[in-house]
């Protein structure tokens, strides 16, 4: 049932394309801005979002009669925003001061670590690897972004204003990059799938 490569394989393949360490100019931005990031409520919301898109994904998308192609797109166009705020310090999401710590959910659970090509890519992954392993791979990925968000504080003293201010800028040009690569891969596969 569960199988060493498997898990390694998974877990390899999510946190490619979760890319917590990319994400690190991102989360201190939102420190920043809100003061404070609820690590754990972050990373329960994105792990209950993964684990309920493995099991039902497919189903809730064709419930609504959206393809994961439109669904990739659509979080591909997010992530782009999300780039063009980090290279151009500019701010396109507005703040939503109805509750505390809603930066934790929107976008830090989701788009960025439980987004739409996490979610596409759980879907693939559940054609070639069985359930449990992923499972696994899930959840030492969660660990690595619990441990990446806990220390977001520590790395920003470590990394400097200059030095985060570089890696927003480098960091948003990958961003932009990986939006621009799921959005195009995504076009060219409208309507294939």
């Amino acid at each position: 049932m569960f199988s060493f490569k498997e898990i390694i394989s998974v877990s390899l393949i999510l946190f490619s394309v979760i890319d917590i360490l990319g994400s690190i100019p991102i989360i201190i931005d939102l420190r920043k801005r809100e003061g404070h990031i609820q690590s754990e409520k972050a990373t329960l919301v994105a792990g209950i979002i993964m684990v309920v898109f493995l099991f039902v994904g497919k189903s809730i998308l064709s419930l609504f009669g959206i393809d994961v192609q439109s669904f990739a797109i659509a979080g591909a166009l997010i992530m782009f925003l999300l780039g063009m705020e980090m290279i151009l310090g500019i701010e396109l999401f507005r703040q939503d001061n109805s509750g505390a710590g809603s930066s934790s959910i929107v976008p830090l659970a989701f788009p960025l670590i439980a987004g739409a090509g996490t979610m596409t890519t759980l879907i693939s992954l559940r054609a070639e690897y069985s359930q449990p392993n992923i499972l696994v791979g899930i959840v030492l990925n969660l660990a690595l972004v619990y441990v990446v968000l806990k220390t977001s504080g520590w790395l920003e003293k470590r990394i400097g204003a200059a030095g985060f201010n570089i890696l927003r800028k480098v960091f948003g040009i990958i961003l932009l990059a990986i939006a621009i690569k799921l959005f195009k891969n995504n076009i060219t596969n409208w309507g294939v799938g």
